[in-house]
């Protein structure tokens, strides 16, 4: 049921977003950049990178293919057992790729061969978001976090050097980019809060919603920029906000779609919305212009969903499954181990269910949750 969602906006007045630009962007000295021994690769297919949380994993997929190629062991790179990899994301040509580690406080740059290449020390880092048109790497606080500080890691992916921009709120985690990479916005999960930060002046707008707290997990956003969805964990609610203006976010309406909305993906025509609900074991299809839910997915492998990403043409859909609960039985060596749902978005059919390590949590692709397209082989 569609309701409409009175909201204010408290936003900051035009000469304090200058002082809080240049008075809380603070300089880090945490960042590491080394060489790679060999000129990275660029991969002549785009990978889909799968954060097995529980077992200190990453399981890496060829979009176009659809099949595993490799699983990254993060123990034999130095790290523990109880690394906990969360989010994941790529250069929109693949050159590189990034990954938060919650437990290790620490986000990692590699190569496509996976060979580390940089690094940053940050607390609790969480979900990631590259800068399509430009250089920056956004880093949120891991969900699991209960006071991390208040603030966003932006980080330089040339050198890895980081600034902490202060966000003036609790658990900042929810986090996506303009298309344009112009703007980063970003949610609290403790507060109704959120805010657009300038990717180049750091200046930021803060907005503050009204009702009971959303507690929103994640956002989308439309290519055209002129929206932004979300998923209220405690509400059951999606959330549709129009950025046109983004220093004065507003929320247009809500959808009513069930239990803890998790990681949503907006389809590259920005006409279609993807929504894991996690508690409803389903996969929400979105119709973004009626705000109308047209479809529900259900099937063998959707167990507590939880990520998402799509293919350059949005053709095929990519969902991984937390299966903590055990709703789905694995036929591999693993009893406990969680699934990819590789969902056909024009039938909108469960076509493979792919088991990866335990506890799939989130997913990225080159250039963020929709495969950027590699140019053709010359």
């Amino acid at each position: 049921m569609m309701t409409r969602l009175l909201s204010f906006a408290a936003v900051l007045m035009a000469t304090l977003l200058v002082a809080v630009g240049c008075a809380t962007a603070q300089p880090s000295s945490t960042g590491e950049q080394t060489e790679a021994t060999e000129p990275a690769a660029t991969p002549i297919s785009p990978r889909i990178y799968v954060c097995n949380q529980g077992s200190a994993t990453v399981t890496v997929i060829d979009a176009t293919t659809r099949e595993v190629i490799e699983t990254v062991d993060l123990q034999e790179l130095g790290f523990s057992a109880n690394a906990k990899p969360h989010h994941a994301v790529a250069e929109p040509d693949g050159s590189f790729w990034y990954l938060s580690l919650i437990a290790e406080n620490t986000v990692l740059k590699l190569t496509p061969e996976n060979e580390i290449v940089g690094r940053v020390t940050m607390e609790t880092p969480g979900m990631l978001a590259v800068q399509s048109e430009g250089d920056l790497l956004f880093v949120g606080r891991s969900m699991s976090a209960v006071n991390p500080p208040k603030s966003l890691g932006v980080v330089n992916r040339a050198d890895m050097t980081t600034e902490m921009v202060d966000t003036f709120f609790p658990r900042p985690h929810a986090l996506t980019t303009s298309a344009d990479g112009r703007r980063a916005f970003v949610a609290s999960l403790a507060t109704n809060q959120l805010l657009s930060l300038d990717a180049d002046s750091r200046e930021v707008s803060l907005t503050r919603l009204g009702g009971d707290n959303q507690t929103l997990v994640q956002f989308a956003a439309t290519p055209d920029g002129s929206r932004l969805i979300g998923g209220g964990q405690v509400t059951g609610q999606l959330l549709f906000f129009d950025t046109s203006d983004p220093s004065n976010i507003t929320v247009t309406d809500t959808l009513d779609i069930g239990s803890m909305p998790w990681h949503p993906v907006i389809s590259p025509d920005g006409r279609t919305a993807y929504v894991p609900v996690k508690g409803a074991d389903a996969v929400s299809v979105i119709d973004i212009e009626a705000r109308q839910e047209v479809h529900r997915i259900t099937g063998t492998g959707l167990s507590q969903p939880h990520g998402s990403a799509l293919s350059p043409d949005g053709r095929f859909l990519f969902v991984t499954n937390n299966n903590q609960n055990g709703t789905y039985t694995p036929t591999g060596d693993d009893p406990k181990s969680g699934t990819v749902v590789i969902i056909d978005t024009d039938t909108r059919e469960i076509v493979n269910v792919i088991e990866t390590g335990r506890n799939p949590t989130g997913i990225g692709t080159f250039g963020g949750q929709t495969a950027s397209s590699l140019p053709a082989a010359p």
